[in-house]
């Protein structure tokens, strides 16, 4: 048995949702998200709490149960608090800053690298050496991330890069004499 899939989904005020057939819809503040369910699961609202329950005892239902009441739990984040990644910029001469919608990097590289923000994320640099990614989407928040980051990773001599605020940079030693 799904020890997260048992789980009610709770709906915080301000928060409502909406089931037919395989799709859930949640809206609140932060805007409006739905999930396709497969036909595995069987979804339901009642009062402020969505569940989430699986047809039949097979294998794949059981898989589906699990991972069907987190996309619901992740909708349900996103349209009422969202998601946030935060990225810091290592290195001599290495900043980032904001021009209308596009992300301007600075890297070390012989020229300035324009990364496009896609629709539905927000970018914000409070410093030239932070940057902060933010929407209602986890995956769409993280892959952009994980794009910027792309850019240059952090080395493990002088840690220099782009990093997750959060992330440990296992330093090695230098050459020796």
């Amino acid at each position: 048995m799904s020890r997260i899939g048992k789980r009610p989904v709770e709906l915080p005020s301000g928060v409502s949702a909406s089931v037919s057939g395989q799709t859930v819809e949640v809206k609140g503040p932060k805007g409006a998200r739905s999930f396709t369910a497969t036909d595995d699961v069987t979804l339901a609202v009642e009062e402020n709490t969505v569940t989430v329950t699986p047809r039949g005892s097979s294998k794949r239902a059981k898989q589906q149960w699990g991972m069907s009441r987190t996309m619901v739990q992740n909708l349900v984040t996103g349209v009422s608090d969202g998601f946030k990644k935060e990225l810091e910029i290592n290195g001599v001469g290495y900043r980032a800053q904001m021009q209308g919608n596009v992300l301007k990097l600075s890297l070390g590289l012989s020229h300035e690298v324009n990364f496009e923000v896609p629709a539905g994320v927000t970018v914000t640099t409070p410093k030239q050496t932070e940057i902060v990614v933010e929407g209602s989407d986890e995956q769409l928040v993280g892959q952009v991330a994980a794009n910027i980051r792309e850019w240059r990773k952090p080395e493990p001599y002088k840690g220099k890069g782009i990093k997750y605020k959060d992330e440990y940079i296992f330093r090695k030693e230098g050459k020796k004499k």
